[in-house]
């Protein structure tokens, strides 16, 4: 788990929580979030403190949209640091009405729609902030459905699990699904020394700056460490220490 957490604050670049820093610029909201609750859980919450009371806006669009799961990440992250008076807050509620479907949000999110994620982090968002929230989980299949393993988790329509490519390329899937499930911690999905985690083939990330620091690695559309991966695997791993007698 040291080296986990090491993994989690090395990208921490600047204040800028990045999920790599030697291949992306921008932090994502997403991962974000889950840094922060490995953050929180270790007592370092303030190495992104200025990073999250400087957001304004309620998307990060690192995908080239607006994403609707975005609107509660950035809830949950002032939550950490302040309250519902803080300038982001009322343009995420303004933003909120557009992705409505009947009592639930919907829109997309890393290219599909994905209802059951985007309202639960809206639903967390607001609860975290103690703001209404008249949102109800819709009762539907969602491949994305277990990445949110720590609350409603009795809102859950079983759905297609992320397959050994899936789970070999973005590992943070895997491990947020053993999570959720209650699977072992699929171990098989960390390295055995440093880097522990990893990202392949992600759309947005710039493999090719690796090439000043190994030719030969940056043929492969790879980084290493990922802080998704490590934050997933860290929560699942603390959670089971603290459960064992």
């Amino acid at each position: 788990m040291r080296i986990l957490h090491q993994e989690i604050l090395v990208n921490i670049y600047h204040g800028l929580p990045l999920p790599n820093f030697l291949v992306y610029d921008r932090p994502w909201y997403r991962d974000a979030a889950m840094m922060a609750m490995v953050l929180q859980a270790t007592g370092n919450l303030h190495l992104i403190r200025d990073w999250v009371m400087n957001l304004r806006d309620p998307f990060d669009c690192n995908n080239g949209t607006t994403e609707p799961d975005n609107l509660g990440q950035v809830l949950y992250l002032i939550s950490l640091f302040a309250d519902s008076a803080h300038p982001v807050v009322s343009s995420v509620l303004s933003e909120a009405p557009r992705f409505h479907r009947d009592e639930h949000i919907s829109g997309m999110t890393d290219g599909s729609e994905h209802p059951v994620y985007q309202t639960k982090w809206l639903k967390y968002g607001l609860g975290s902030l103690g703001l209404d929230d008249p949102y109800v989980v819709p009762m539907v299949p969602d491949t994305y459905g277990t990445l949110f393993w720590w609350d409603y988790t009795d809102r859950h329509v079983p759905s297609r699990r992320t397959g050994e490519q899936g789970s070999i390329r973005y590992p943070y899937l895997a491990w947020a699904e053993h999570h959720f499930i209650g699977d072992p911690p699929p171990l098989g999905l960390l390295g055995e020394g440093y880097p522990a985690t990893w990202e392949s083939h992600a759309s947005a990330a710039l493999y090719g700056r690796l090439e000043s620091l190994d030719a030969p690695l940056a043929e492969y559309p790879i980084c290493m460490p990922h802080t998704w991966h490590a934050a997933e695997a860290f929560l699942y791993l603390w959670q089971r220490s603290t459960m064992d007698p």
